[in-house]
């Protein structure tokens, strides 16, 4: 059972930057895409970012494009998002989360993903 913990939220004035960091443990998850998600107050759960188990494939939201970048360190059982340039309209909660599934099917549903984390609150001040 792969267990996902997230860090590295906090409170950012607009056009700052954070680097999420999630941090995975009970398993390796060199074969498994991951993804962000994040979820804002009264809204649903929306994709951010996944990249595939090399790390040489990802896909972002349209929103985020040129903004924020999804990596990961299998060495490490790492996984990274780094936004830059944020907006108060990325102010949610982001969730890590990792999808079992052989290959790269691109996931961007939540419904792909078979691990999660707890999440991390990122707050944008304008």
């Amino acid at each position: 059972q792969v267990q996902l913990v997230e860090s590295g939220g906090g409170l950012v004035q607009a056009g700052g930057s954070l680097r999420l960091s999630c941090a995975a443990s009970g398993g390796a998850i060199s074969s498994y895409a991951m993804g962000w998600f994040r979820q804002a107050l009264g809204k649903e759960r929306e994709f951010v970012a996944a990249i595939s188990w090399s790390g040489l494939s990802t896909r972002n939201a349209d929103s985020v494009k040129g903004r924020f970048t999804i990596s990961r360190d299998n060495a490490k059982n790492m996984v990274y998002l780094q936004m830059n340039s944020l907006k108060s309209e990325d102010t949610a909660v982001y969730y890590c989360a990792a999808d079992q599934t052989p290959g790269w099917i691109s996931p961007s549903r939540p419904s792909e993903y078979d691990y999660w984390g707890q999440g991390t609150q990122v707050t944008v001040s304008s």
